[in-house]
């Protein structure tokens, strides 16, 4: 199998990793998040600089001004966008909401969507999470009525939502309700949009532990546009769509902190002489780069899965979650001791991105929950039980 990037891929790498370069350093990400995360002025241009780029339509169709790629390039830019440790909502607004919307949203709900979605002026975010639920995606006790207008309005509670709240930078949500069938059956479950400034939505937003912004959204018979009616199997695929997004991710922050650490071994010295010359630390930083390969192949192997059949692809997209959650857990780990008490202070990189990749390890299910998806994905017995 040929693992080399394409051309057009390299050169979409390039202009993502000029534009990290030039304009996400470590003072301008402290400067944001003591902003509040994704909020502001300053977010609002760095996203439409995402706009301008091209970057905000990669999933989105060329009918509808986008640039209609696929899950290889979103990886290259998820890779870039992790390597700076970028404060952004991209892979949920650019690849999940606009990702369901592009394969199941009727083509009104398209239309009137999508083009903002390309141009930069419309996120769509997905709001997943329930209180109990444990990540479990069939735990949905949303629900969705159908009144006799034929408008649907949507009454539940969501929380971690990205960007979420009256304050934050959301026109819109992607919310799962159970229109029918028991709360954790995957049956009865649909997909609704529903907009920022509908009646009947609250928001408590709140600030996550590596700065980024999120919100707890109750919806009280909110109205609502239905995506899908029979909802759960895109459900799953957006969510292994921002799994895939985040192993990228993960691989592009572990990439760079791992430099940092190295960087740092080479010039840092203890007894007169560089750490970098103690076997014991070498070793170290040999196992970091190890896990940070172990997870880039299960990256790329998350990636082009993202086509394959939905059980195939669920399995892979769990088995590539828990390889990152160990690998991010291990080379944020390791790279404070390595540094030491500079390692977890505010003004160095090494400590934000510990921060990023422990959310990360706990976004869209963490380690154990895959380890069990895993588990119960696995069908071959090797003959061992035939």
């Amino acid at each position: 199998m040929d693992f080399d990037f394409t051309s057009d891929q390299e050169q979409l790498r390039d202009v993502v990793r000029r534009w990290v370069d030039k304009d996400y350093d470590i003072e301008h990400r402290r400067a944001l998040v003591k902003a509040g995360g994704h909020a502001g002025a300053d977010a609002s241009g760095a996203w439409q600089s995402l706009a301008e780029l091209g970057l905000l339509g990669l999933a989105v169709t060329g009918e509808h001004g986008g640039m209609d790629m696929g899950p290889v390039e979103a990886m290259v830019v998820m890779e870039e966008l992790g390597r700076g440790l970028v404060i952004s909502p991209y892979a949920g607004a650019a690849l999940m909401g606009a990702g369901v919307l592009r394969d199941h949203a009727p083509s009104e709900l398209q239309a009137a969507w999508l083009p903002r979605v390309a141009e930069g002026t419309a996120r769509v975010i997905p709001a997943l999470q329930e209180r109990g639920a444990r990540y479990r995606l069939s735990h949905v006790s949303a629900t969705a009525q159908k009144g006799a207008d034929g408008a649907w309005r949507v009454s539940g509670v969501k929380n971690l939502v990205a960007i979420g709240g009256d304050d934050g930078v959301a026109e819109a949500y992607v919310v799962p309700a159970r229109v029918s069938g028991a709360v954790d059956a995957p049956e009865g479950i649909a997909l609704f949009l529903v907009e920022r400034g509908a009646s009947g939505l609250k928001a408590q937003p709140y600030a996550l532990l590596d700065g980024s912004r999120a919100a707890e959204l109750t919806f009280d018979s909110a109205p609502a546009a239905l995506i899908a009616e029979q909802g759960f199997a895109p459900l799953e695929h957006m969510v292994d769509i921002g799994i895939a997004a985040l192993c990228a991710e993960g691989v592009g922050a572990m990439e760079s902190l791992l430099a940092l650490t190295v960087d740092y071994m080479n010039t840092r010295k203890q007894f007169n002489v560089l750490i970098s010359s103690f076997q014991a630390l070498r070793h170290r930083a040999s196992d970091m780069k190890m896990q940070l390969e172990l997870a880039r192949s299960m990256s790329y192997y998350a990636t082009l899965k993202l086509t394959a059949p939905a059980d195939e692809r669920r399995r892979a997209l769990a088995q590539a979650k828990v390889q990152l959650g160990q690998s991010m857990r291990f080379v944020a780990q390791q790279a404070v001791q390595l540094h030491g008490g500079i390692g977890v202070t505010e003004e160095y990189a090494a400590g934000h991105f510990f921060k990023r990749l422990t959310v990360m390890e706990l976004s869209l299910g963490d380690t154990m929950h895959h380890l069990g998806e895993v588990s119960a994905r696995m069908q071959d017995s090797a003959g061992v039980f035939a």
